[in-house]
């Protein structure tokens, strides 16, 4: 595929115009944490009606797509979380939805897509890469949503970064969780246009850190993979035509451990009442490490899809 281009900021306030009333303006709260190396804030996109910010890109995308593209349904490939909100749009439609997931993906989000109406599909983790790449799956019909690699997607995570600019013009750094890169680049898109000098860093876990090892190379790089509770982000590999459009736009990537992921997400649990998934929690892990620096660093908490045993564990101290 050819590499992406940055949004552009008109294409981002159009997105912001097409989701009012859909996705929920989400809050910015500060973390409650008095001696944390920065001031944290949270960009509570756990709250959407979903669960996580997905339903930004994917309900702009639907919304411009014809009646005779989504006559046959809508069908998307996911670990979980934009399965859940191409199936909340279907239903919003009143048009069927396919969700071709990993095996390993967690029952919380395949219980929520069925609950949404959807079908589950369920493959080998490396067929559900290939089809993230090639955009086919024989037997599938409709319109297909991809997770990150779409313009319209990304216009819709943009909104995002509206958001934190009018909650918090002085901000000095943004953390986002980075999985196929189409938040982080969203959201980096509008920053660029509207704030060039904030710092806009990727947050991934060391169970698969492709973005940093691509960063590191100069290019997309593959690296060893071990599956987790960090399922939204953790990755053997950088899309191709993803990179250059990340690795332009953002400022790096910060790598954090498991444990200080699980450490992170019980903080926000304990100090702000707040339930995040692994991948939500990884940016918080990020800022409290003190690689982001100190100042204002707004965190974006991706989601909050989290299976409760796995949540009960990490509470109680574990890592899972």
């Amino acid at each position: 595929m050819k590499p992406h281009e940055p949004i552009r900021i008109e294409e981002v306030r159009a997105a912001q115009s097409r989701i009012a009333g859909v996705a929920v303006r989400t809050p910015l709260v500060r973390l409650n944490v008095e001696d944390a190396p920065a001031r944290i804030y949270l960009k509570l996109e756990n709250l959407q009606p979903v669960g996580s910010f997905k339903l930004r890109g994917v309900f702009n995308t639907v919304s411009l797509a014809s009646k005779e593209q989504l006559s046959q349904g809508l069908w998307t490939v996911s670990p979980g979380n934009t399965g859940q909100a191409v199936a909340w749009c279907a239903k919003h439609l009143g048009v069927p939805c396919t969700v071709v997931v990993p095996e390993r993906a967690p029952e919380s989000k395949l219980a929520a897509i069925a609950r949404l109406g959807g079908e589950v599909v369920k493959t080998s983790f490396a067929e559900l890469m290939q089809v993230a790449q090639t955009h086919r799956l024989e037997g599938m019909e409709g319109f297909f949503v991809h997770p990150f690699s779409n313009p319209t997607v990304m216009a819709g995570n943009g909104t995002i970064g509206l958001e934190i600019l009018e909650d918090l013009p002085e901000v000095e750094t943004i953390i986002t969780p980075y999985g196929g890169g189409g938040l982080s680049c969203g959201i980096a898109s509008t920053l660029r246009s509207l704030k060039p000098e904030v710092k806009l860093f990727a947050s991934e876990v060391e169970t698969g850190a492709p973005f940093a090892a691509s960063l590191a190379a100069g290019e997309p790089t593959e690296v060893e993979h071990t599956p987790s509770l960090v399922d939204g982000i953790s990755s053997p590999r950088v899309f191709p035509e993803m990179f250059p459009l990340a690795s332009r736009l953002l400022d790096g990537s910060l790598v954090t451990s498991l444990e200080e992921v699980t450490s992170a997400l019980r903080i926000v649990a304990e100090r702000n009442h707040v339930i995040a998934e692994g991948a939500g929690a990884a940016p918080v892990a990020a800022a409290l490490s003190g690689q982001a620096g100190g100042g204002n660093v707004v965190c974006v908490v991706s989601g909050g899809n989290v299976d409760s045993d796995k949540l009960a564990g990490i509470l109680g101290g574990q890592t899972p």
